[in-house]
């Protein structure tokens, strides 16, 4: 495997220009900057995926926050979706700790990446069909990448999902017909020939609308990655035992 490809490629992700309203606004975020992060020089260019080349586990969101990975320059880092999908991972001992603040605290990830299909911050969390659409091959490409070793995928809300079915099948991959439906936990199989099938999985996602409503819960959140954990083959840790893997 030519672990310094994915490397290269998130490079040229930050370097994207492709999306004008988008650029716009992750540029103008950064300038004004949030209150409570004025004394920040904020990321605001798109932000690549988090985690080793060999992951046996993917973990798609949607699109980076303003306020945190913009902020950051790491996925889900900075943020309180972040602190939420870190802790379910640390739990699990697929994550060295428990918190994402900044790039360079020292967060490793075991076995698992951490992406999504819009890699620049949208104004409302909403980029447009048009905007995902351009941002698809960067998707495709890091999934080219990490197919020798991964198993299993985890997809947090419906945008997430709808947006990267296309992206499996422009990697390789057989999509179901009719196309599955999102749902919490939902588990579809993706067959490849001469290879095993890829795991998919449906998670909510870990938004604070869904985590302060309970609509997802903290071990509904470890549940999904647990099992998709499991069908990837990577190790995790017992109850009550977080962050050392058995």
């Amino acid at each position: 495997m030519d672990t310094s490809a994915l490397a290269r490629l998130d490079r040229r992700i930050t370097g994207c220009r492709a999306c004008p309203r988008l650029v716009a606004w992750r540029e103008e975020v950064a300038r004004t900057k949030r209150p409570a992060f004025a004394d920040w020089t904020y990321w605001g260019r798109p932000v690549p995926g988090f985690g080793p080349p060999d992951a046996r586990l993917l973990i798609v969101g949607l699109a980076p926050a303003a306020h945190g990975g913009n902020r950051t320059g790491r996925m889900f880092t900075g943020d309180r979706s972040g602190d939420v999908l870190y802790r379910a991972l640390y739990d699990l001992g697929l994550a060295s700790q428990p918190t994402a603040v900044t790039a360079d605290d020292g967060l490793a990830l075991h076995g698992v990446r951490v992406t999504s299909p819009v890699h620049c911050a949208p104004p409302a969390n909403k980029p447009t069909p048009a905007e995902r659409d351009t941002c698809r091959p960067w998707l495709v490409r890091e999934l080219g990448l990490l197919r020798p070793t991964l198993r299993a995928v985890v997809v947090l809300g419906s945008f997430g999902w709808q947006a990267t079915l296309p992206v499996f099948t422009a990697a390789g991959w057989t999509v179901p017909r009719p196309r599955p439906a999102f749902g919490h936990g939902a588990h579809v199989l993706l067959e490849a020939p001469d290879e095993e099938p890829l795991h998919l999985f449906g998670c909510y996602h870990v938004s604070q609308r869904n985590t302060f409503t309970g609509r997802l819960t903290p071990d509904m959140l470890r549940d999904v990655l647990r099992t998709a954990a499991d069908a990837a083959g990577l190790p995790t840790a017992d109850e009550g035992s977080p962050g050392k893997t058995r």
